[in-house]
Parts: C-alpha cells; sequence; structure tokens
C-alpha cells in the first residue's frame, strides 16, 4: 500500500486535485521538463515549463508487473533531441515524478510529497515530422521488458577489456598458448 505525507492527504482529500509532472532525461545533456505553467525548482534543478513538452502518458497505477512502457513526446523544433538521439539514447534514464498542488494553487515540492510515476529508461526513440510539427517520441522500458532483451557477450580479450580493463582472463587465449592438464588421480 502506497503511503502519502500529510500535505498530499490533504489534497487528495480535499476533492478537487490539480498536479504538475516533472520529468527528467539524463541523456548526453540532461533535460527538465513541466508540465506547470511556469518553471520550478526541484530537487535543485529547474524543470522548464516552456521546454517544448508536447504529450505524456497519465500514470497508471498498478499492484503487479506488467509489459507497459511508457511514453513521452517532445516538440524539437531545434533539432536537441535528434542530436541526442543520433548519438544513441537507448538505455538512459528517465524519470517521472507528479507534484499535487495544494488549496492556495501552490505546488507541493517537499522530496516527501512528490510521487514517482515511472522510473526506467529509454527503449525507442523517434523523431516524427508533419507538416506543422517535428516530434522526439520517447518510449521507456516497461518493468518487463528485460525477460525480451538478447544481449551478445564478446568474448575476446577486447571484449573483456570493454567490461574490465584489469581482467585477464582471455589475454593468453590467442597467443598460441598451451598447457598440459592432467585428468583423473593425479
Amino acid at each position: 500500500m502506497r503511503h502519502f505525507s500529510s500535505a498530499v492527504q490533504t489534497v487528495i482529500n480535499s476533492g478537487t486535485i490539480k498536479f504538475l509532472y516533472l520529468i527528467k532525461l539524463e541523456f548526453n545533456n540532461t533535460y527538465y521538463f513541466t508540465s506547470y505553467s511556469s518553471n520550478i525548482v526541484y530537487d535543485g534543478n529547474t524543470y522548464i515549463a516552456d521546454g517544448g513538452l508536447y504529450e505524456f502518458d497519465s500514470p497508471k497505477f498498478s499492484s503487479v508487473v506488467d509489459r507497459e512502457s511508457y511514453r513521452i513526446v517532445i516538440a524539437d523544433l531545434v533539432d536537441n533531441m535528434a542530436a541526442e538521439f543520433r548519438a544513441n539514447v537507448i538505455g538512459n534514464p528517465v524519470s517521472v515524478k507528479v507534484a499535487l498542488i495544494d488549496v492556495n494553487n501552490q505546488p507541493l515540492l517537499s522530496p516527501s510529497d512528490v510521487i514517482d510515476v515511472y522510473k526506467g529508461f529509454v527503449d525507442k526513440p523517434a523523431i516524427d515530422v508533419d507538416f506543422d510539427t517535428k516530434l522526439a517520441v520517447i518510449e521507456g522500458t516497461s518493468p518487463m521488458s528485460d525477460l525480451d532483451m538478447v544481449r551478445s557477450f564478446q568474448t575476446s580479450k577486447a571484449g573483456m577489456d570493454q567490461k574490465s580493463s584489469t581482467d585477464t582472463s582471455f589475454d593468453e587465449i590467442f597467443e598460441n598458448k598451451e598447457i598440459s592438464l592432467k585428468w583423473g588421480k593425479v
């Protein structure tokens, strides 16, 4: 069961719920977007209100692990996202949070008041272009997506050096080194 801070519970109990989204994209540069009407400072970072946030999925609360993915769409008029996509953002972190707005129309931005909605990784970045707009579509992985993932493992000296430069397990394999193994009772 999810527990909320007393300030959040007060807003929920009031019957009128207003909220904003805080979206963080950790690409080569880190981008902060908000759905609020003005910039928001949360956790020492400024979330930009006019950064092009175009569309995003609404949160889905579930008590089971499912195969749902999360989708964020950003207007990419100056090609920032297109450049990031070309530099490969697959596997980079994405987080989406929701902050409620109290009865005085002030966002509740204490870390205990902000609710995590989605935390995952970029799975399918795409640029959609039509006659009016250029949109960067970011689809985040679902919690179950790792079950479908296939990763090859390079078994060579150079492949192991990419994993760990101190691993020497493959150093002598390609040098025609022979060793004598004794089998059975010695």
